[in-house]
């Protein structure tokens, strides 16, 4: 929606529906994960209309700022990737310095800044740091509506991986979700033909 309303990207019947599959597809990934973890840990309190409003609020929260970054990357005045993650990083190393003293100050006084940082850290600094930079790249030379489907793909991924790694065992409704999103990404990529157009 806002990748229309923003950018002006005219997207197709097909290309719509196939935006309507990857949702579907993904939300039944997702809740055959929650329903693992659900019975792992036991059932809690629950408040369903709160979780569905926060979903909803971070769900389109997270589109417009997916798209208002593309917008900025493909603006008027071309600024390279690297300039824009400096640019970026003015605003989020103060706010990550202050939210950190906030919470862990006294443990910072005592041993220091980096503290507890082991080449474990480190490593998932560096990959969250490739991550970043490669979903820039992605926005910069794609657009958002791709990155959201390599997202969708990364997350079937992660879940086949876990098969191996946490003897998961998929069922059918992960089985239909991920045969949904990869039925998708041919359906969003495939030409449009002025009849799917309208």
């Amino acid at each position: 929606m806002f990748a229309v309303c923003m950018l002006g990207k005219p997207l197709g019947r097909s290309q719509w529906f196939a935006l309507l599959m990857l949702f579907i597809g993904v939300s039944l990934v997702q809740l055959q994960q929650n329903d693992s973890a659900a019975k792992s840990k036991g059932m809690r309190e629950m408040k369903p209309l709160l979780g569905l409003g926060a979903v909803v609020a971070a769900s389109t929260l997270s589109g417009f700022a997916g798209i208002y970054f593309e917008k900025i990357l493909k603006g008027a005045a071309p600024v390279s990737v690297w300039m824009r993650n400096i640019q970026l990083s003015v605003f989020a190393i103060p706010a990550s310095f202050i939210a950190s003293i906030g919470q862990d100050s006294a443990v910072i006084r005592e041993h220091g800044y980096l503290y507890g940082f082991d080449y474990l850290v480190w490593t998932m600094v560096f990959w969250y740091g490739i991550g970043g930079l490669s979903v820039a790249v992605c926005i910069k030379y794609a657009d958002n509506i791709a990155k959201n489907f390599a997202t969708s793909v990364a997350i079937i991924i992660s879940t086949l991986a876990s098969i191996y790694i946490f003897d998961f065992a998929p069922t059918t409704i992960f089985t239909v979700g991920a045969t949904l999103v990869i039925a998708s990404i041919f359906l969003y990529s495939a030409p449009v033909t002025p009849s799917n157009n309208r």
